[in-house]
């Protein structure tokens, strides 16, 4: 039997939603055995409480359907209200028992963000404290594979994810959810609710903080987090080469803007540390984040070298922290962690 199509798939939800409600996005994503199933319904913002019954009742008709493998279904606003103009006089969501929120971004992709995020987080537990990670790229989810972690979380009986554990940390991410290999073509209020619900559905339990892995750049994500989540602040990744470090002051200056505090800068792939010579090389300059820092009177959190054994322990799902805990790198990404925690206490 051939696997369900999109057509096939309106037609399906067609009798079961209000006609306030607009089915805004479908993606069939084909696996062996059958699809994965994404989905994004429209909403008054108003009503997003009232219509969360109506998600999950097209979410189980579509379950129900041949060669169905998973369904995940999104609510999205389809209009801007006041408070979304108005970030910071928004009325945030409440995440109960979590003491602090974090978020580590960047101005552009390919500065390490999220292999800082990771090691971070991992750090952070290893210093006594407990902590979660949510992957907020929404567009490219590498938190799964860092972490060697797969398959759609447990659930509680009022529908709460169950985050899975790992190397003393709680994780969350879009990964979970859908296949790997799935590019995510979302519009804005996709990524709006996508967000909104990784933080909002999920059982978290009691922490200390949330590291949350920011998508590049300075976009929907960003705004969304400002104006929905309680951030305690961010911290900036950068590389030191000049043209990185314009990219990493329009990062500033958007939290800025938002009024989030930034924690500090850290600098990724500050040196490179041959191997085999031990000779030291400035591949990518140097000193120009901790220039930057003490130039806006922020915190510099520290510099990590570019090492190879920071990118094969991140790709095989153990991250240096964990794997190599007595190593140099692991040592400054545990007084990184402490520097950070001494700011928000």
């Amino acid at each position: 039997m051939p696997q369900p199509t999109e057509s096939q798939i309106r037609d399906i939800l067609r009798p079961i939603l209000p006609d306030n409600v607009h089915l805004s996005g479908i993606i069939v994503k084909e696996a062996q055995g059958g699809a994965h199933i994404s989905f994004a319904l429209e909403i008054d913002p108003h009503k997003s409480v009232a219509m969360e019954p109506v998600l999950r009742t097209a979410e189980k008709a579509i379950q129900k359907m041949d060669k169905v493998l998973s369904v995940s279904g999104l609510l999205t606003a389809h209009k801007t209200t006041p408070q979304m103009q108005a970030g910071k006089h928004r009325e945030k969501m409440v995440i109960p028992n979590v003491k602090h929120i974090v978020a580590i971004a960047s101005g552009k992709g390919g500065v390490g963000k999220s292999t800082t995020a990771v090691n971070l987080a991992i750090a952070l537990a290893q210093n006594g404290l407990k902590v979660g990670l949510l992957d907020a790229d929404i567009y490219g989810p590498s938190i799964p594979r860092m972490l060697k972690l797969s398959g759609r979380p447990d659930s509680t009986d009022d529908k709460k994810m169950i985050p899975p554990e790992k190397f003393g940390i709680k994780a969350m991410s879009m990964g979970f959810l859908v296949p790997e290999e799935t590019a995510m073509v979302w519009r804005g209020p996709m990524v709006h609710s996508a967000i909104t619900q990784l933080f909002r559905d999920v059982r978290w339990g009691e922490l200390d903080i949330i590291v949350v892995d920011v998508p590049p750049g300075t976009g929907d994500a960003h705004l969304t987090l400002a104006q929905q989540v309680p951030l305690s602040g961010a911290v900036i990744v950068s590389t030191p080469q000049d043209i990185a470090l314009i990219d990493a002051r329009k990062g500033l200056d958007m939290f800025s803007k938002v009024e989030v505090p930034v924690l500090g800068i850290i600098e990724n792939m500050s040196y490179f540390l041959c191997p085999h010579c031990h000779e030291r090389s400035d591949i990518f300059s140097h000193g120009g984040a901790r220039h930057e820092a003490e130039k806006l009177g922020l915190p510099f959190l520290g510099e990590v070298p570019l090492e190879i054994s920071i990118r094969e322990t991140s790709d095989g799902g153990d991250p240096i922290v964990q794997s190599q805990p007595d190593s140099e790198i692991a040592k400054i990404y545990r007084a990184m962690a402490q520097t950070l925690w001494k700011a928000l206490s």
